[in-house]
């Protein structure tokens, strides 16, 4: 009995994808057209285009600076909003400074950080902590503000302070939040990741599809988008599973709660 929860999860999980493949296989199986190939000719290019080789050139060193970016938006996220979400005078000092920033889209500060950073892999780091960090951080700020006040107290007369205060209330009570945020980071991170990589780059998947594009390999074009879609789900089932490690105990006083008279 247990299996069917199992297998109708699994249903819902791959439904749509299998017939949105579907469809685009039905739909474009007849195409001429240079710019438009037929699915089955992207998936037949695929294991010539994406070997082991096309992997170690260009999907490592994307996944590689995503994840560093990613960790530093993480560290500076976290630790910058606790602070800030802590006082509310330096939440009003640096409001008008963070909102000035936020405004500014990550992609606009390619060039900057090209002129400041080069060419390498710190400009695209950059590019993607730059971007990824605001998500973490206001989520933050809101998580560690709207603590449990009582909680708080208790603390207090217990005398428990300083970063045992930190890491067992404060950011344990704003952790839904802050995974909110580190899960709409990861996203943009992605995004932001090909982006860095599609002017004055030599290697990653943003660099790889400019590359086909200008070499007029449409096929071996839209299977590097292929692969982009593909990370992008095995990064957010990892995440979903580290979430639930996360967030066990929330998931559990949530149920207590739905279930209580």
């Amino acid at each position: 009995m247990s299996v069917v929860p199992v297998l109708r999860r699994v249903g819902l999980f791959l439904g749509l994808p299998v017939v949105l493949v579907l469809t685009w296989w039905f739909a474009s199986a007849d195409s001429v057209q240079f710019y438009q190939p037929p699915l089955s000719k992207i998936l037949a290019v695929f294991p010539s285009t994406w070997t082991w080789q096309r992997f170690d050139h260009d999907v490592v060193p994307s996944l590689t600076r995503l994840a560093i970016g990613y960790t530093i938006a993480l560290g500076l996220g976290i630790s910058l909003g606790a602070l800030i979400g802590s006082y509310r005078s330096l939440r009003a000092l640096l409001e008008p400074v963070l909102e000035f920033l936020r405004a500014i889209p990550p992609p606009v500060l390619v060039p900057i950080f090209l002129l400041i950073a080069g060419i390498e892999n710190t400009s695209k780091i950059l590019v993607i902590a730059s971007g990824c960090v605001w998500p973490v951080l206001l989520n933050t700020v809101e998580g560690v503000r709207a603590v449990d006040e009582v909680l708080g107290d208790t603390c207090r007369s217990y005398r428990i302070g300083g970063t045992r205060r930190l890491f067992t209330f404060v950011l344990r009570s704003a952790s839904p939040q802050i995974m909110a945020g580190a899960r709409q980071a990861l996203s943009l991170g992605l995004i932001l990741m090909v982006i860095s990589e599609l002017k004055a780059a030599h290697d990653g998947i943003g660099f790889a599809i400019t590359e086909f594009k200008d070499g007029f390999q449409i096929p071996e074009m839209y299977s590097g988008v292929l692969v982009l879609g593909a990370i992008g789900v095995t990064l957010a089932l990892l995440f979903w599973l580290v979430e639930r490690r996360v967030l066990g105990w929330y998931r559990g006083a949530r149920a207590a709660e739905r279930s209580a008279p």
